[in-house]
């Protein structure tokens, strides 16, 4: 049976990332090692504080899993054992890298996938004033680019931005920086300039107008959906789902989410977590059937681990096996 392991590791990020609840110089991780007959499988995750989530109480729900591992807790068992968030992501992940090293066979080959391509990524810009914004925008040379917005003088970002990259695609990530009363005012302004999705303009508990409201762009839920559970009571809210492995529990149910929620009429995307190539790895997978992707973590960090992914532009390929799957 394999024998569990737990650490953490630290990863600067190049700059300040900035999101409207704050900024961070760091990306902290949680590692969990799997390790049988010479044979190891690894996955990462990011406990995150806005889902009462802790790294420390994360490495202690893995290490009070180790003995159930060594008895025989599987990937199939764990889905019961641990509620979806960063634990489960990261064992989860951990046992699929296993069994892909175990059998000699990919992940994707495991799970009945043709071979993952290389997909474009967004490329995210950290909440700014609007002429830093524009700066980054042009520095950056990307075709997508996501931008945090969630702040008053939200409207002048997207004009300095939109001015600064005419050609680009846009995404905004509001991270539930807006409310009723702003609203429909500044969904009209990223119609005007041409953004294609937002995510989570409004707080995961407070986001029914949405559902009384025309929505003149695709409206994409991020903290309000983390799993299947309470799909269906959001599609008159929503029109597309951000699936991370970090809120879903793990490729497992990130999986069965991506099906479920293209049942029921919703467009995908996939994004991440501010984390290295490992925790992108599995996303990757999962992101070959997503509209829109968004896994650009370790462009974000002043240094990856190696192997890491490789990126090309705006392109991410998909992992080497010793890096995962």
């Amino acid at each position: 049976m394999p024998q569990l392991s737990v650490r953490v590791e630290r990863f600067p990020i190049a700059g300040t990332f900035t999101i409207a609840r704050g900024s961070k110089t760091e990306a902290v991780v949680v590692v969990a090692r799997l390790e049988a007959d010479g044979r190891a499988g690894e996955g990462e995750c990011v406990p995150y504080a806005r889902y009462g989530e802790t790294v420390e109480g994360t490495v202690k729900t893995l290490e009070e899993l180790a003995k159930a591992v060594s008895d025989g807790l599987d990937r199939t068992t764990l889905q019961a054992a641990l509620p979806a968030g960063a634990a489960r992501n990261a064992l989860d992940c951990a046992f699929w890298d296993l069994e892909a090293k175990t059998h000699g066979t990919p992940v994707a080959s495991r799970l009945g996938l043709v071979p993952p391509a290389p997909l474009v990524t967004a490329y995210t810009l950290s909440l700014d004033s609007p002429e830093a914004m524009a700066r980054a925008a042009r520095a950056a040379g990307r075709p997508l680019l996501k931008l945090k917005l969630g702040a008053e003088g939200d409207e002048e970002r997207l004009a300095a931005i939109r001015a600064a990259v005419p050609q680009a695609r846009l995404i905004v990530d509001a991270n539930e920086g807006w409310s009723p009363d702003t609203l429909e005012a500044r969904m009209a302004a990223c119609a005007r300039f041409g953004v294609e999705l937002i995510e989570q303009p409004l707080p995961a508990d407070n986001d029914a107008m949405l559902a009384q409201v025309k929505r003149p762009v695709t409206i994409c839920a991020d903290e309000s959906v983390h799993d299947r559970h309470g799909l269906a009571a959001l599609r008159d809210r929503y029109d597309a789902i951000n699936i991370k492995l970090d809120k879903a529990g793990g490729l497992t149910e990130a999986l069965a989410l991506a099906q479920e929620g293209e049942a029921l009429g919703f467009k995908l995307m996939v994004g991440c977590m501010l984390a290295t190539s490992l925790a992108m790895a599995p996303a990757l997978l999962l992101a070959q059937k997503a509209q829109v992707v968004d896994l650009d973590g370790p462009l974000l960090l002043a240094r990856d681990r190696q192997p890491g992914i490789r990126y090309d532009g705006a392109l991410a390929y998909p992992p080497t096996p010793d890096l995962w799957g």
